[in-house]
Order: structure tokens, then C-alpha cells, then sequence
């Protein structure tokens, strides 16, 4: 059951919300050796400037969208807070005129002063290519992530699904062939929440966002998916909001399969075209 974030303020599911994703480009495309002249859709891309009580804390490059969840998950994701309660609030920051910036996210946490100060040590570098960057080092993180729940189990046609839909529920993807996907499924296959954006990250981030938000963290019984490839940071990010099976469509890195090893996380990659593998922990997957 999910609860009112009445912390998290806003305005990207109202029915009048205006929803920058997608612009379009005029282009010249080459074909069978004649050129002709189109219009083009491009995912757009713009830095998020995340605050914190009105001091800038990082910036990310972002697909708009869903930023509020963008910000509470990363913040959760990356250790920088425990739970949703020390969620203060999450708004849009606000112009001179009273207006809404598109581009900046204000957080205030419920963390004491002590407690806050020896987080901002850590002062983490978010950006959309490398989001590993600025970690003291990759030790720290696998302290801070723990073992997923053993009772997850998922049958082998109900993974086999989720690659198509994954991708009938990208309709930015769709349109501009240019973002990742990430999406929460229930153990029976059940899309939840689907996330897009061009940072692999930042997508996950997002849907992470969501979960935290409604009061489904820890995700004990649930499959989350990416539309590219496993990097150790998702592993690591899946991990922390309690995912016990993480799948993709493309492969997973060699760090990425030593973490999820090592804390006992499903790994499935080469989800496409009715196969994929598993690369660790093997006995979720129901025969």
C-alpha cells in the first residue's frame, strides 16, 4: 500500500504538467545515396542542480522528469541518507519572481547537525557517466550495502517477459531512441514504476526515488531491469534498496558480478530474444 509523500512536492504526474523530454531537430538524413531533409526527436539534456537546505550540495546531467525522485534517489541510493524519514522535504526551488526553476531541487533532511556535517565530508560527484567518481573507495561501498532477502523466486517465462516490457513502456525511448530505462517489477512480473533518462544512473536513481517515496523500501520481493548494461554503481544501487534480482538486457562488468557475488544478488544479463543468463545466485531463478 502506498503512502502520501506529503514531503516529496511534485508537479511531474499532473495533468497539465508541461514535460520537456522531447524537442525536435531539423536534420539531414543519407539514404541509398540521396539526402533529404526531416525533423528529428532528440531526448533532451539538462544539468539538475541538487541543494541542500539551499546550499548547493551536486549537479547532475538529467533527462526532466520525475526530479524529485532523481534527488531522493540518489541521496538514498549513495548512503547519504537511511530511509525515507529523513526525508524532510524535496521542492522546487523558486526564482525571483516566484516561479518555479526548472533546473534545482531544494532537500531538506531531518538529520541532526553533528550527523549532517560528517555526511557533507563525503561530498560526492554525481554525474551521469561515472557515478562511482568521488567514493573515498570501493571498499566503503561494500560495507554499506547488505545481503537481499533469499526468499525472492522468479520463474524463467516471467523474466523472459519483461525485456518487451520494458521496452513498450520506454515511450521517450520510443520516440528518440536516445534514453535508458529502469523499471521495478513484482516477483509475478508486475510492472510497477518505469523510469527513463539519459544517465543509466540517473534512471535508476529515479526509480529508486519512487520506491522510497511510497513506502516500498526494502524491495525484498521484487525484480528491478535496466535497458543497457550492469555496471558495478546499479549493482551497488540495487543492493541498497534491498533488490534481490537484478536484470538487463545487455552484460554485466566483471566488478559488477564480483559485488553482486559477493552480497548475494541475482544477476541476470542478456535478457533479450527469449534467453539470458545468470551469473550469480542462480537458485532464485525457479526451475
Amino acid at each position: 500500500m502506498k503512502t502520501d509523500p506529503a514531503h516529496i512536492r511534485t508537479d511531474d504526474d499532473a495533468p497539465d504538467a508541461v514535460r520537456d523530454e522531447v524537442r525536435e531537430h531539423r536534420a539531414t538524413r543519407w539514404r541509398g545515396g540521396r539526402s533529404s531533409e526531416r525533423s528529428e526527436k532528440l531526448a533532451v539534456e539538462e544539468p539538475l542542480e541538487i541543494r541542500l537546505a539551499g546550499r548547493r550540495f551536486t549537479l547532475t546531467m538529467r533527462t526532466p522528469g520525475h526530479d524529485e525522485e532523481l534527488a531522493a534517489g540518489f541521496l538514498f541510493a549513495e548512503g547519504f541518507i537511511n530511509d525515507a524519514s529523513e526525508l524532510g522535504e524535496v521542492r522546487r526551488m523558486r526564482g525571483r519572481k516566484g516561479a518555479p526553476e526548472p533546473n534545482a531541487i531544494d532537500v531538506i533532511l531531518n538529520v541532526p547537525a553533528d550527523g549532517l556535517r560528517a555526511r557533507l565530508k563525503r561530498n560526492f560527484l554525481m554525474s551521469s557517466s561515472c557515478g562511482v567518481c568521488g567514493k573515498t573507495s570501493i571498499d566503503s561501498i561494500r560495507r554499506r550495502v547488505t545481503a537481499p532477502a533469499d526468499s525472492a523466486r522468479v520463474a524463467p517465462a516471467t523474466l523472459l517477459a519483461l525485456s518487451e516490457k520494458l521496452r513498450d513502456g520506454q515511450r521517450v525511448f520510443a520516440a528518440t531512441g536516445g534514453l535508458h530505462g529502469a523499471a521495478i517489477f513484482t516477483s509475478a512480473g508486475t510492472l510497477l514504476a518505469i523510469r527513463e533518462d539519459v544517465g543509466r544512473h540517473n534512471a535508476v536513481d529515479k526509480v529508486i526515488g519512487y520506491a522510497l517515496t511510497n513506502a516500498m523500501v526494502p524491495l525484498a520481493q521484487h525484480i528491478m531491469m535496466v535497458s543497457g548494461r550492469l555496471s558495478f554503481e546499479i549493482v551497488q544501487k540495487a543492493a541498497a534498496a534491498g533488490v534481490p534480482i537484478l536484470a538487463a538486457v545487455s552484460a554485466p562488468s566483471s566488478l559488477a558480478v564480483e559485488l553482486a557475488e559477493e552480497i548475494g544478488t541475482t544477476l541476470v544479463g542478456f535478457l533479450r530474444d527469449g534467453s539470458f543468463n545468470i551469473y550469480t545466485r542462480p537458485d532464485r531463478i525457479a526451475q
